[in-house]
This record gives C-alpha cells, sequence and structure tokens, in this order.
C-alpha cells in the first residue's frame, strides 16, 4: 500500500528512541524525509544510523529539550527551513511518574504539565504555520492508553495525556479546512527500551521476561506490542490513505480497552452461576 509519504518532511519529537524511533523508522522506509530531535547525544547518533539505513529520503537530528518552549520553537522553524516545508509532525516523549492520586503533592501535578503538555502543545503550535503553508499537514500526539481509559495507580499520565486528548481534538475542528489532520495514538504496553528497563527493575533477581509478559497480559492477545506494530499504526495516520481521519484517539492496545477490570472470582466461575 502506498501510504503517500514519499518527499513528505517529518519532523519526529522523542525520536531517537522507542515509539518515536519505531514511527521515524517507518516514515523513512516509506519514503519520507525525517528530521528527529532529542536530548540524549548517544541515542541521537544511533538513531541517525538506524534510520540512515533504511531511509530513502534526507535524515536530520537536532540536540533540543522540547521541554525548553524557545528550543522547540526554533527547531521547528530550522527543520521547515532546512527542507523547505514541513508535512509532518509527530511528538512522543517520556512519561510522568508512577502513582495514585492522592499520592502526587500540587507541585508534582504542576511539573507534570510542564512536561508532557505544554511542549506538545508548543510543539503543535510552532508547527502549525508551516503546515498551513504547506496546505497539507499531520500531527500526531503520542499518548497512552490513559488518555481514553482510568488507569488507578497512573494518575498523572491520566491527567497529562487526557489533556493532549481534548487539545488535539479543539485543534482538529479549527484546521481541517486547512487540509491539516490531528490525531492521537494511545499505545498500550510496547516492548520498547524503557518498559524493558522497568521489567528488569520490577522483577530484580526474577526473570525479567515473565515480567514483561504479564506486563502485557491484560489485553486481548496476550503479550506486549512490538515498536514496529505501533509504527505501522503512526505511517497509516501520517499518509494521503487517512486524509479523512481526524479528531480521533486511537489504542494501539492489543484490545487492552474491551477486557474490562480484572475479576478473579469469575475467572473459574460457571456460566451458570448467576442465572
Amino acid at each position: 500500500m502506498d501510504l503517500g509519504l514519499e518527499n513528505k518532511v517529518a519532523l519526529v519529537a522523542g525520536g531517537s528512541s522507542g515509539l518515536g524511533l519505531a514511527a521515524a523508522r517507518e516514515l523513512a522506509l516509506e519514503g519520507a524525509h525525517v528530521a528527529i530531535g532529542a536530548r540524549d547525544p548517544d541515542r541521537l547518533a544511533a538513531a541517525e544510523r538506524d534510520l540512515k539505513e533504511v531511509a530513502r529520503g534526507r535524515v536530520h537530528t537536532t540536540g533540543v529539550d522540547i521541554t525548553d518552549g524557545a528550543a522547540a520553537r526554533r527547531w521547528v522553524d530550522e527543520v521547515a527551513a532546512d527542507f523547505g516545508a514541513l508535512h509532518i509532525v509527530l511528538i512522543s516523549g517520556g512519561g510522568p511518574p508512577v502513582g495514585t492520586a492522592s499520592r502526587f503533592e500540587p507541585a508534582e501535578y504542576r511539573a507534570a504539565v510542564d512536561a508532557v503538555l505544554l511542549p506538545a502543545v508548543e510543539l503543535a503550535l510552532a508547527a502549525l504555520p508551516h503546515l498551513r503553508a504547506a496546505g497539507w499537514g499531520r500531527l500526531l500526539f503520542v499518548a497512552s492508553e490513559t488518555a481514553s481509559v482510568p488507569i488507578a495507580p497512573l494518575a498523572l499520565s491520566g491527567v497529562t495525556r487526557a489533556a493532549i486528548v481534548r487539545f488535539a481534538q479543539s485543534l482538529a475542528a479549527e484546521v481541517g479546512r486547512d487540509g491539516i489532520t490531528v490525531n492521537v495514538l494511545a499505545p498500550g504496553t510496547t516492548r520498547t527500551p524503557p518498559v524493558e528497563r522497568a521489567a528488569a527493575k520490577l522483577a530484580g533477581d526474577g526473570d525479567a521476561e515473565e515480567r514483561l509478559r504479564a506486563m502485557g497480559s491484560h489485553n486481548a492477545l496476550g503479550r506486549p506490542a512490538r515498536p514496529e506494530e505501533f509504527a505501522a499504526v503512526a505511517a497509516f495516520l501520517a499518509g494521503e490513505r487517512a486524509s479523512y481521519v481526524t479528531g480521533g484517539v486511537h489504542p494501539v492496545d492489543g484490545g487492552a480497552g474491551v477486557m474490562g477490570p480484572e475479576l478473579p472470582h469469575l475467572t473459574d466461575v460457571r456460566k451458570d452461576t448467576f442465572t
């Protein structure tokens, strides 16, 4: 399937590892010119090598901290100037600390907003004039399953990702007639390096692979996603084929959202017990 991405210019924030890198790689495979930005110079250099192995277009890398608003805006403008246009912006980044709602102080909520929500808003607003100038644009926000499904131990993630959804949907209504679509990706547990590190930490001296399987077992498929499975959805939404898809929250969660809560007391109960 030709996604219509040949020679499109894509900017990927958080593109040096994890889901951002997976998406950048898929866009490069489809023929887009890809500019990635991230903070860690070693990961950025490794990502550049990875992308250049598969890219048919240009690859551009920049060391940038997207929580620095001025630096983020400057990066967007420089990419658009260097490539002569900007068509696709995918915004990925780290997540806030894990914990239930009452565990955190107001200052920690404020820090989560500053780290997760505001950089996404700032990058989108910086990119908007360039997408409008091109007359064709795709804005993709990488959130998490907490964008639409309440998960009690992930309170800060839910607060910030739900806010991204409302911003994206409002923006979609505003810019659709400019030829720009806006969508939110809501991945579940995906086998990325951060998730693998978390599994190893949780396992301690135990089996990290078993812990990873457990982390992905709450969905309909019973396993974590592979990064390329997430990236395939991102590339489709970034392409011409998805020209009528906007304002949506797109789960890439293996069906976790349809499984409902775990109810151990019903697991082995006969189907006629309550009839």
